[in-house]
């Protein structure tokens, strides 16, 4: 009887406390969620600047090097000498002279075989990456890949134009609305920088309210690390538009007559209208 009096008068806290062995170990794994990203970041970010030293550094002028000057070796000093290097490049490109030259050069790599295509297609995937004009992905979607009830995160890229479009578009039954097509990139886990391009039907593609970059972090995390969603947003949401979709049947069943029998009275009060006054 003491034994169960004591359970009963044990509060939810005391019920719930973990064991020392379960605290150890979820400071642990609360420790290495902190620490990883930041030391994965630093490692990646060091070894690339120590990449970029060790491939500049030799061509650096002798007088130029601090390395020359100082006991210790100075790290970066690569990487500011590549960004001066690009920024002056970039320079003299935009100049007529610079045109002229860049022109004779793309003319001159044209003509060979395969480096030309090689060259073509890293100009128009850097131009595309690179330049402020260039479109980016604009909106996570989801999409039903590669069956039926089978769901798949895709990026959309732009509204599906062109032969392709038209080529589709002949393809679709009398019966079917058309509604267009839009132009997807699907990614794979964990990679997203492969994956596969589909032209998927407007009606078949489902919008989501996440950014890109928590759409990224989704792929990457191989949907461990989904983004914070508040459930009760897109309720409202649907509450909205199902009474919008409410009151515009409502405007249409006061707008048309309830029964047969004021279709004559409708008549006759028209034929009033349009007989001339006396």
């Amino acid at each position: 009887m003491t034994s169960k009096n004591n359970e009963e008068k044990k509060g939810p806290l005391d019920r719930g406390r973990l064991t020392f062995g379960a605290r150890v170990r979820n400071y642990f794994l609360t420790g290495l969620v902190i620490a990883a990203p930041i030391g994965i970041t630093l490692y990646i970010t060091w070894a690339f600047i120590g990449w970029v030293d060790s491939t500049v550094k030799p061509y650096i002028p002798h007088i130029y090097n601090p390395d020359n000057y100082l006991p210790f070796s100075v790290p970066g000093v690569g990487l500011v000498f590549s960004f001066l290097i690009l920024t002056i490049l970039g320079f003299l490109t935009a100049n007529f002279v610079g045109r002229s030259l860049l022109t004779f050069g793309e003319v001159f790599v044209g003509r060979m075989p395969l480096v030309r295509n090689l060259y073509n297609a890293l100009k128009q995937i850097f131009e595309t990456a690179l330049s402020q004009k260039g479109k980016t992905f604009t909106k996570a979607v989801v999409i039903e890949y590669p069956r039926r009830d089978l769901w798949a995160l895709a990026f959309v890229a732009t509204e599906t134009t062109g032969e392709v479009a038209h080529r589709i578009e002949d393809k679709e039954k009398p019966g079917d609305a058309h509604q267009g097509y839009i132009s997807v990139f699907l990614p794979t886990t964990p990679n997203p920088t492969s994956g596969f391009l589909l032209f998927v039907p407007r009606r078949d593609i489902i919008m989501l309210d996440m950014s890109v970059e928590d759409a990224a972090k989704l792929v990457v995390s191989a949907g461990l690390v989904s983004p914070e969603f508040i459930a009760k947003h897109a309720v409202e949401e649907d509450h909205e538009k199902a009474k919008k979709l409410i009151d515009i049947e409502v405007d249409d069943e006061e707008k048309a007559p309830s029964s047969k029998d004021q279709l004559p009275s409708l008549k006759k009060a028209k034929s009033k209208e349009s007989e001339p006054a006396e």
